[in-house]
C-alpha cells in the first residue's frame, strides 16, 4: 500500500514537472516580439542627423549650467611678472644733506670718525631685476548676479530637454505616417493586380464565347482596353510606392533603396484614447513655461541691481630684486571689493522696464499657444472619429460591392446580365477596394496626429 501511495506521489510530481516546462515553453513560444514599426522607430530615432545635433545642444547646455556653477566656487591663479629697466624718470634723495651734518656732529662728540660722510641718492623709477609671483585666490561673497544666472543656464537646459522629446515625437509622427503610405501603396498594387486578373479572365471568358459563337469581338476590345487601363494605373502604383519607400528610408536615414519589412499583422482600433487629456504634458508648453521663469529670473536680477557686489582675494607670494629669495622676500595679501551702483544714467530702471515686457510678452504666447494646442487637439479627436466612420463605412461598401460583382458574374456567364455590367461592377469592386485602402490610411495617419496631439506616443524607446 505504501509502495503504491510513493508511486503516485512521483507520477504527480513528474507531472507537475512536465507542466511546469511546458507552460514556461508555451509562454516563450507566445511571446511576441517587437513590432516591426516600433523597431524602425528605434532605427529613425537613433539615426536621426537633426536629433543627433540635438543632443549634441543639449550637452552644450549643460556644460553652460556647470560653467554658471563654478562661479560660486574660489578660483585660483599663478600670477608671475619679471620687470627690470634703466633710465628715464628718476628721483633724488638727498640723504647726505640730511645726516652728514649730524654724523660731523657726532664725530665731534665722540672725538673719532666713526660716522663717515655719505653722498645724496639718486633712485631710477624703473625696477630693476625685479620679481613677483603669487598664488592669488578670488571668490565672490556676494553676487546676486550668478545666482540668477544659474537659474536662467538651468531653465536654458530644460528647454533643449523639452526640443529633444518635440522632436521626437514629430519625427515619431512622420515615420508613422511615411510607415503606413508605403504599406497602403503596397495595399493599392495588390488590389490592382486583382482588378488586373479579373480584367484578363474577362477577356479570356469573352474570347470562349465568341470561339463558340455566343459572343461579341467588341467584347473582346472592350477587354483589352479596360486591361491597359489597369496597367497604367498599376504602373501608377508601383511608381508611389517607390517613392514612399524612399521616403521612409530617408527618415531613418538609411540607403533609399534598402528593402523595408512590412507588417501586414495591423488592426484597426476602433476605440479613441484618451477620453479626457490634460495639455501640461505637451513639450511646446513646458518650453514656453522655461521660457517665463527665465524672464522671471531676469526681471529678478534687474530688479536687484542695487544689492552690492562684494568678492574677496587672498595673495600668497614672493617679491625681491635679481631673485633673491628669503624669509623677507615672502609676502601675503587679501583684502575686499564693493561694487554698489549710484548712478548709471538710468540704465537698470530702462532694464526692468524692458525685462517686464519680455516676461509679459512670454506669458500671452504661451497662453495663445495653450488655446492653439486645445483647438488641434480636438481638431485631430474629430479628425480620427471622422476617418473611423468613413471606414467603418467603406468596410460595408466593400462587402456589398462583393456580393455584387458575384452575381454579375455569375449571370454574365449565365448569359443573363451583359458585359457591360460586369465591367461595372468590376469597376465599382476595385474603386470600393481603393477606398477601403485610403480609409485605412487616413485611419493610421489620423491616430498617428492623435497620438501626437495628446503625447501618448512613447519617446522613449531603448
Amino acid at each position: 500500500m505504501i509502495n503504491k501511495i510513493k508511486t503516485k506521489m512521483k507520477k504527480l510530481i513528474s507531472l507537475k514537472i512536465v507542466i511546469f516546462f511546458l507552460s514556461t515553453f508555451s509562454a516563450v513560444g507566445l511571446a511576441q516580439p517587437d513590432n516591426v514599426l516600433e523597431q524602425y522607430i528605434r532605427e529613425g530615432l537613433k539615426n536621426n542627423i537633426t536629433l543627433q545635433q540635438k543632443n549634441v545642444s543639449y550637452e552644450k547646455a549643460l556644460y553652460s549650467l556647470r560653467s554658471a556653477t563654478s562661479l560660486f566656487f574660489p578660483s585660483i591663479e599663478l600670477q608671475a611678472s619679471y620687470t627690470s629697466g634703466d633710465g628715464g624718470r628718476s628721483i633724488d634723495i638727498p640723504v647726505g644733506d640730511l645726516m652728514n651734518p649730524v654724523y660731523q656732529t657726532l664725530n665731534q662728540l665722540t672725538g673719532t670718525n666713526t660716522f663717515p660722510q655719505i653722498q645724496n641718492v639718486k633712485e631710477n623709477l624703473f625696477p630693476n631685476q625685479f620679481y613677483d609671483f603669487h598664488l592669488r585666490t578670488s571668490m565672490p561673497i556676494l553676487n546676486t548676479d550668478i545666482i540668477f544666472n544659474r537659474e536662467i543656464e538651468s531653465s536654458q537646459l530644460q528647454i533643449k530637454e523639452y526640443e529633444i522629446d518635440l522632436y521626437k515625437r514629430e519625427l515619431i509622427k512622420e515615420i508613422k505616417v511615411a510607415y503606413y503610405n508605403y504599406l497602403s501603396s503596397l495595399e493599392a498594387i495588390k488590389i490592382y493586380q486583382s482588378s488586373l486578373g479579373l480584367a484578363k479572365e474577362g477577356k479570356r471568358v469573352n474570347e470562349t464565347l465568341v470561339k463558340n459563337g455566343a459572343g461579341l469581338p467588341v467584347y473582346i476590345l472592350r477587354s483589352e482596353s479596360e486591361i491597359e487601363n489597369i496597367n497604367s494605373l498599376l504602373n501608377e502604383a508601383e511608381k508611389k510606392s517607390k517613392s514612399a519607400k524612399k521616403y521612409f528610408n530617408f527618415l531613418l536615414n538609411r540607403n533609399l533603396d534598402d528593402s523595408v519589412i512590412v507588417d501586414l499583422s495591423d488592426t484597426i482600433d476602433l476605440e479613441i484614447h484618451p477620453k479626457f487629456f490634460s495639455t501640461n504634458s505637451r513639450e511646446e508648453l513646458k518650453i514656453l513655461t522655461s521660457s517665463v521663469e527665465i524672464n522671471k529670473s531676469v526681471l529678478s536680477m534687474n530688479k536687484l541691481y542695487w544689492i552690492p557686489k562684494i568678492s574677496g582675494f587672498v595673495d600668497l607670494g614672493a617679491q625681491d630684486t635679481r631673485w633673491n629669495f628669503d624669509k623677507d622676500s615672502r609676502y601675503y595679501l587679501f583684502g575686499f571689493q564693493l561694487d554698489f551702483p549710484v548712478f548709471e544714467g538710468f540704465r537698470n530702471s530702462n532694464k526692468v522696464e524692458m525685462a517686464e515686457l519680455e516676461l509679459r510678452n512670454a506669458e500671452l504666447e504661451l497662453k495663445k499657444i495653450n488655446n492653439a494646442i486645445d483647438l488641434s487637439i480636438q481638431t485631430a479627436r474629430n479628425e480620427l472619429e471622422n476617418s473611423l466612420q468613413n471606414y467603418e463605412s467603406s468596410l460595408k461598401q466593400l462587402k456589398a460591392a462583393q456580393g455584387y460583382y458575384g452575381l454579375i458574374n455569375k449571370g454574365y456567364q449565365e448569359g443573363i446580365n451583359s458585359f457591360i455590367e460586369t465591367i461595372d461592377a468590376r469597376n465599382q469592386l476595385t474603386t470600393t477596394q481603393i477606398l477601403v485602402n485610403i480609409n485605412k490610411l487616413k485611419v493610421h495617419i489620423a491616430r498617428a496626429n492623435y497620438e501626437r496631439e495628446t503625447v501618448l506616443s512613447n519617446i522613449y524607446f531603448e
